[in-house]
């Protein structure tokens, strides 16, 4: 009889197998093998989520140096590993149509999904680290194959970046282990055996500034505005990157257990680091001429508010902080789509072009809707999550909770602004006749757009699952 304990391998590794796939199918066959593999990974993840999640699956992989196979989605896991399923199809259908030949890219799009879905899924750090490093390599090939002319600047950027940060989590990983006497790198062992004293600062630290950098949070941030700009002008990659959840998450579910007397102790300074990010990135998002480095600072400043509701270790914001960090990617991510689709339609990324809303009134009627959600608009998933979490740092810290706060009120400046300029402004003279949604770009903006509006409006299911996951989280603390 099947063990649907193996429901989650099979849903982080069936990407995997369609992006091998692809590339031996045929040509003319390859969209539907791509769409194929996605939509069944989804179909898996909602059998998961229907079940209320999946069991503990722990196998030895390398006994010799304690290294486990330990995976499982439930809870906030399985809301993030849902919605990567989801975009990552959504990513699918668009590359099928946009980009020509696209064999390449679906199978680095798949490839990345298995990364993804594994970093969610790991309960073991070493397995966590390896799928970390695994979703890395397929970001590094769309931008060095289908960048733009200063694509490698930003990748060496990019790589740079993160590689610094992945030296300092192993480092911490290993100390982790070695340090408090784990038996393994499994997390259940690991948190009964936890590092203390000063030792546990200094590995908080070392994880920490690898999370910080996939946040990302400033200062630590300079490498994303380039790696959006320099991705490809369909914002596919784009897409995925957003995906990339692992800051947020990796604090969530393997900093706060395993560093409980340091997350305390260094909450407040931490807090005002997350309140600045999101301000000083909303402020800067302003002054952007480029569609694609204005959505780079926006979601640094969404990414601002997830630090600042996990950092303060209050149940309501870290639910908060959770479910803005699963549901943001629904409304980010289409927004680069339709970025893609102004480029396609005018050959310009420019928020100045003006007038677009005359002959594209559809794309402009759910682009607004999707600003909507991203500005924390009531009625979409966006609100729940920012509110959530300003209410629950506000009882932390009520000055840094009204720091917070004032971004919303930016957000909305920036996010109106441009689309004035881009949709509404006088077209130029001369300028090309600009078309409207056809086929598939109708589902591609709106499938994000209406699962955004659902859980806006009905967030029981989403959180009911979270709730106890972060409950079980924060118990490490003894309270909050």
């Amino acid at each position: 009889m099947f063990d649907p304990q193996w429901l989650p391998t099979i849903m982080i590794f069936l990407p995997l197998l369609g992006s091998l796939l692809v590339f031996v199918t045929p040509n003319r066959w390859r969209d539907e093998v791509a769409g194929f593999m996605a939509a069944v990974t989804l179909g898996i993840g909602l059998m998961i989520w229907y079940a209320g999640g999946s069991g503990l699956l722990s196998l030895n992989w390398i006994p010799a140096l304690g290294i486990t196979y330990s995976v499982e989605l439930s809870g906030v896991s399985l809301a993030l590993a849902m919605v990567t399923a989801f975009m990552s199809f959504i990513a699918v259908l668009y590359a099928a149509r946009r980009i020509p030949n696209p064999g390449t890219m679906l199978a680095l799009i798949l490839a990345m999904e298995t990364g993804l879905l594994g970093i969610f899924a790991a309960r073991d750090l070493i397995l966590f680290y390896v799928f970390f490093e695994d979703a890395l390599l397929p970001s590094l090939l769309m931008l060095a194959i289908y960048g733009k002319a200063h694509r490698m600047r930003a990748l060496v950027k990019f790589a740079a970046y993160t590689l610094f940060g992945s030296l300092l989590m192993l480092v911490s990983i290993i100390g982790v282990r070695y340090l408090g006497g784990s038996p393994t790198f499994a997390l259940v062992d690991l948190k009964q055996n936890l590092v203390t004293g000063p030792a546990q600062t200094w590995l908080y630290l070392g994880f920490l500034t690898a999370m910080a950098v996939k946040l990302p949070l400033w200062p630590l941030h300079a490498w994303l505005p380039d790696f959006h700009e320099q991705n490809h002008d369909s914002g596919i990659p784009d897409v995925m990157g957003t995906l990339y959840k692992v800051g947020g998450y990796g604090l969530f579910t393997f900093a706060i257990p395993l560093f409980p007397d340091a997350s305390l102790e260094l909450r407040p300074i931490l807090m005002g680091l997350a309140a600045f990010t999101a301000l000083y990135s909303a402020w800067i998002a302003f002054g952007q001429k480029d569609w694609k480095r204005l959505l780079a600072y926006a979601g640094l400043s969404h990414m601002g508010f997830v630090a600042l509701g996990v950092f303060s270790l209050n149940e309501t914001a870290v639910i908060g902080a959770m479910y803005l960090l699963a549901f943001q990617n629904l409304y980010t991510g289409a927004l680069f789509l339709s970025v893609g689709m102004v480029q396609e339609r005018i050959g310009s990324l420019d928020t100045r072009v003006g007038g677009l809303m005359t002959g594209a009134g559809a794309l402009g009627g759910l682009t607004i809707a999707l600003w909507f959600a991203s500005i924390a608009v009531p009625g979409f998933a966006g609100f729940i999550g920012e509110f959530s979490v300003l209410l629950g740092a506000y009882q932390v810290s009520p000055w840094l909770a009204f720091m917070a706060g004032i971004t919303t009120i930016a957000a909305a400046a920036y996010a109106l602004t441009a689309f004035q300029t881009t949709f509404w402004q006088a077209r130029p003279l001369g300028s090309v006749a600009v078309r409207d949604l056809v086929h598939t770009e109708w589902l591609i903006l709106g499938l994000p757009l209406v699962v955004a509006i659902f859980f806006g409006v009905y967030s029981a299911p989403a959180l009911n699952l979270m709730q106890p996951a972060v409950k079980s989280v924060l118990a490490a603390l003894g309270g909050n």
